[in-house]
């Protein structure tokens, strides 16, 4: 989980409640759902951060506003909770990278692996009638999608809707939660918007890590000319460390 003070668990379940305006059964109800995840006290009090504040707040507008039922909420707020996670997994890894630029810093012949490459499964391959047939949809259903923009094709260099395994799995998803879980259009498009918004994160996290290893090796190559007290002199001024100005 991100360690910034949005994440900080400090209200009790009555001061919670009285900020969004639900009773404190209902916020028991949701933690049993797993739509919110509270944190503990020593003494096992719950404790809800500001982050936790926003995702009731969402919660309300989802069920109230937009009229979507339980099950839509629920994919919702396990998308929220990815995303929450996935950017804890992001600072870890960083961190992780910071550690590995100290160390190999102290041994300047080791160079860090290189990065991942972009994931085959968001290349663009199927026509939309191969796509529509591989979901069991019309292809005039899947234009729609593409319009409310719960799926996002690729284009071909003629404009040519091109599918990727990536966009057939949200059409899959798409279909299971109309027509198995009875979510509303209005609850399919937020769950599809977080749904991108998720993968966005995941390939701008592979990207920031990628990057910040290219930035190691081409420093470790520098530091290999240096002598061993400035090289790690000039590693704790690029990592922000060492003494102040």
């Amino acid at each position: 989980m991100p360690s910034d003070a949005k994440h900080r668990p400090v209200y009790v379940i009555s001061v919670a409640a009285e900020l969004v305006d639900m009773h404190p059964q209902t916020l028991r109800l949701y933690e049993r759902k797993g739509l919110i995840r509270p944190g503990r006290s020593s003494g096992k009090t719950r404790l809800y951060s500001e982050r936790d504040i926003e995702h009731l707040r969402e919660i309300r507008r989802l069920t109230q506003e937009l009229g979507v039922n339980l099950a839509g909420v629920e994919e919702v707020m396990r998308l929220q909770h990815e995303l929450d996670d996935l950017q804890g997994e992001f600072e870890a890894e960083i961190e992780r990278i910071e550690g590995e630029l100290r160390e190999q810093a102290r041994r300047p012949e080791a160079l860090p692996a290189e990065g991942g490459r972009l994931d085959p499964r968001d290349r663009p391959v199927y026509v939309i009638s191969i796509a529509a047939e591989l979901v069991d949809m019309h292809p005039q259903t899947l234009r729609l999608y593409e319009r409310k923009q719960l799926i996002r094709p690729g284009r071909s260099s003629g404009k040519t809707r091109l599918y990727s395994e990536r966009d057939i799995d949200h059409l899959r998803e798409i279909r299971r939660l109309t027509q198995e879980l009875g979510v509303n259009l209005a609850g399919v498009e937020e769950i599809m918007r977080l749904r991108h918004q998720l993968d966005a994160a995941r390939l701008g996290l592979e990207s920031n890590v990628r990057r910040i290893q290219e930035d190691i090796t081409e420093r470790m190559t520098k530091l290999r000319t240096l002598p061993q007290g400035e090289a790690e002199s000039d590693l704790d001024t690029k990592t922000g460390e060492g003494d102040p100005l």
